[in-house]
C-alpha cells in the first residue's frame, strides 16, 4: 500500500475505534460503507476537472454512481478478481436487500451491491490502491 488515502485507519485511529475483520461483516453493511467510498472517489475524480457548474458535475458523477453503471463495472471487472474479491462480490450480489431499486433492474442493483460490497471490503481492509485500481479498470478507464 503506498501514501495514498487509507482513511479508514486515520478515522479509526482518531476515535479508538475497534479493529474489524471486514471478512466478518454482513455483505450489506459492506455495501454501504463501499457505497460512501466509492462516491468519494468518484466525486474526487469529477471535481477535479476544473471549476464548472455545479449541475455539471453532479451530473457527471450521477452516470457513474448508479445502479447500472456499477453493474457495467462488476461484469468488466469479473476476470479481473482474485478469488477472495470474487467471494465478496457474490456475497454482496447475493445479499438479501430490503429495499427497492429506483430505475435499475433487479439484476442491475444485485451487482452494483456486489460491486458495493468489494468496495467496501477492500477500503476497510486497507487495500485503497486495488480498490482504486478495480475503479480505474472498471469504471474510468475513459478518463485517462
Amino acid at each position: 500500500m503506498g501514501e495514498n488515502l487509507y482513511l479508514y485507519k486515520e478515522i479509526k485511529e482518531q476515535y479508538n475505534l475497534p479493529d474489524i475483520n471486514p471478512a466478518e461483516l454482513a455483505p450489506l453493511i459492506l455495501a454501504h460503507i463501499g457505497d460512501a467510498i466509492y462516491e468519494v472517489v468518484i466525486r474526487t475524480v469529477t471535481l477535479s476537472k476544473g471549476n464548472r457548474p455545479i449541475e455539471k458535475v453532479h451530473k457527471e458523477a450521477i452516470s457513474y454512481v448508479n445502479a447500472k453503471a456499477q453493474a457495467e463495472a462488476a461484469d468488466t471487472l469479473l476476470p479481473l478478481l482474485t478469488e477472495e474479491e470474487t467471494d465478496i462480490y457474490k456475497r454482496g450480489r447475493n445479499a438479501k436487500a430490503y429495499t427497492k431499486a429506483k430505475n435499475a433492474s433487479i439484476g442491475d442493483y444485485r451487482k452494483a451491491t456486489g460491486f458495493e460490497a468489494l468496495m467496501g471490503y477492500l477500503y476497510l481492509k486497507g487495500e485503497t490502491d486495488r480498490m482504486l485500481e478495480l475503479i480505474q479498470a472498471g469504471v474510468l478507464q475513459e478518463q485517462q
